[in-house]
């Protein structure tokens, strides 16, 4: 994995080399612009629209428009004279507790990296962190722009969680309902009952994107020559909500039920190949004894036939006895 900046953290007088990683990569689908009746790639020219002759990149520069109009160009020796002391360094304003910032500040996730002799230190740093409970407010500037950020300690790594400044964060006014907005208590313990129903830990990997899933299907039948996935059953758009306890006790009892689907689910995939075996000898043990029943059957009428015949072989030889000795006295 490439770094995208090195520099050092500052803290106190004590310098730590790092190497700042990327912590996260997005895994959508990406497309690209073609043209449908032939699937050309579709190219842009970048063209100066006064003389309309186009432009190669090592000619073209950074221009801020003023209000009236006219153009500032700013080349980038301008940009690398500006003093910008946390171009090259992490600097340590403060330390914050983490829950008193609020993730709306938050922008992009950085692993750092210990770079050289800066391992000590850096677990120095990190260890400190952990053990106070507090995360580092700090200045950096990356890729020419300098924004706030807090480092925090995540599995063994010290992360730099880059922030918004305070003035980039828009107000909430226009969204807050109005003052006259209120709803009853049935409606907000219907509403607690269905968060305790639904109330679990974090565990990011059990979510997958099914969208994503699908557009893969969906391109993979189309390479292949296969039938195209079939749509989901539209489910209609839903009727305005009346009465919100019957919407919220109709949500909570949908809750349970996809709740213990999903515990079953989970209780039937972690078992693995050994659930499955189990289920196979299950499944083999019925076929056996479906297949054993009928000759038991045929064992036991066999029996009963036997058993019949010699009752009556042993009828007949009473009656034929009988007969003989009443012969007998008459003579």
């Amino acid at each position: 994995m490439q770094a995208i900046w090195k520099g050092a953290i500052s803290f106190g007088l004590v310098s730590i080399p790092i190497k700042v990683y990327s912590a996260t990569e997005e895994r959508d689908v990406s497309f690209r612009q073609v043209h449908e009746k032939d699937t050309g790639r579709i190219r842009y020219k970048r063209v100066c629209e006064v003389d309309g002759q186009e432009v190669p990149y090592s000619d073209i520069a950074k221009g801020y428009e003023l209000p009236d109009g006219r153009i500032v160009v700013l080349t980038n020796e301008d940009l690398s004279q500006l003093p910008l002391p946390s171009a090259k360094s992490i600097e340590v304003l403060e330390f914050v507790p983490a829950d008193q910032v609020d993730p709306l500040y938050f922008s992009k996730a950085y692993y750092l990296a210990a770079d050289g002799p800066g391992a000590k230190p850096y677990v120095l740093l990190r260890d400190a962190l952990t053990k106070t409970g507090q995360c580092a407010l700090v200045k950096v500037a990356i890729r020419t722009r300098e924004s706030l950020a807090l480092l925090r300690e995540r599995d063994g790594a010290l992360v730099l969680q880059t922030m918004l400044w305070p003035e980039e964060v828009r107000s909430s006014d226009f969204a807050v309902p109005a003052d006259d907005i209120s709803v009853r208590s049935q409606e907000v313990a219907m509403a607690e009952s269905y968060i305790a129903t639904l109330k679990g830990d974090f565990e990011p990997e059990r979510y997958h994107s099914e969208y994503r899933e699908a557009l893969e299907e969906l391109i993979e039948a189309k390479v292949s020559g296969l039938p195209l996935p079939e749509q989901p059953e539209d489910q209609g758009e839903s009727a305005q909500v009346l009465d919100l306890v019957a919407a919220l006790r109709a949500s909570v009892d949908a809750a349970k039920k996809r709740r213990s689907g999903s515990d079953r689910s989970a209780a039937d995939g972690g078992s693995g190949k050994a659930g499955s075996r189990t289920a196979s000898k299950r499944s083999t043990a019925k076929k056996s004894s479906a297949k054993k029943a009928p000759a038991k059957k045929a064992s036991s009428r066999t029996t009963a036939t036997k058993t019949s015949a010699t009752k009556k072989s042993a009828a007949k030889k009473t009656t034929g006895s009988s007969r003989a000795k009443s012969a007998r006295k008459s003579a």
